[in-house]
């Protein structure tokens, strides 16, 4: 799972291909369900959406709260998620570090998860827009898969619950995922790689407004 994470900074971007010097919005660097954030389209345009997807139905931003993560198995059917899904609204979440809690001496204590070699990198998503208040919003979910026996990933979350993973897509399969059809979009489920470390997590991140990046 990942429910909050940091964004890369425009230098860091253009390594994924997308141009942000167009940009003039100010965000926060550490992103939590609600906030906005970056995500790739299709011929790798940057746009820019809600953490927690509010389906196309809904009438307010509540469900932010609780769809930040879409699991792969249920996805399709989910109310939440099956309008994004039917219709392969895919997009892809730039990502410099992300944070899941692990369990010492059965206490919680977040871990940031980020490449080894500093390099930012991208997770498969859906996104989907809404209408509020007369207002167009567009939110994404980032999409999970179980990790109860990946190396790495299976060291997070507490010892009695199911393991999860986000999806992390390589350079040379992102466009594949951008224009991938849903029944096809299983062949992108990929587990991470064993190019990713963690580290106990540092709070001064999250003091630090994107409009300093950006």
């Amino acid at each position: 799972m990942c429910s909050n994470y940091e964004i890369p900074t425009r230098e860091a971007l253009a390594l994924l291909d997308v141009e942000a010097n167009q940009l003039d919005i100010e965000l926060k660097s550490h992103v939590y369900p609600g906030y906005h954030a970056p995500i790739i389209m299709k011929n790798f345009d940057l746009d820019f959406g809600k953490f927690g997807l509010i389906p196309k139905w809904a009438k307010d931003f509540k469900f932010s709260s609780y769809t930040y993560n879409a699991r792969t198995e249920t996805v399709d059917v989910k109310p939440s998620f099956r309008h994004a899904w039917k219709y392969s609204k895919f997009c892809l979440v730039p990502v410099q570090k992300f944070y899941e809690p692990k369990y010492i001496d059965g206490k919680s204590h977040w871990y940031g998860i980020k490449r080894d070699d500093d390099q930012p990198f991208t997770v498969a998503a859906i996104y989907d827009d809404a209408v509020i208040d007369g207002k167009r919003i567009r939110s994404f979910s980032m999409l999970t898969i179980n990790s109860d026996n990946h190396p790495f990933m299976k060291q997070f979350h507490a010892p009695a619950d199911e393991k999860r993973s986000i999806i992390v897509i390589p350079e040379e399969y992102r466009n594949d995922w951008l224009n991938v059809d849903h029944e096809h979009a299983h062949e992108y489920f990929f587990e991470m790689r064993d190019e990713f470390i963690t580290f106990p997590r540092d709070h001064s991140s999250e003091v630090i407004k994107q409009s300093d990046l950006f």
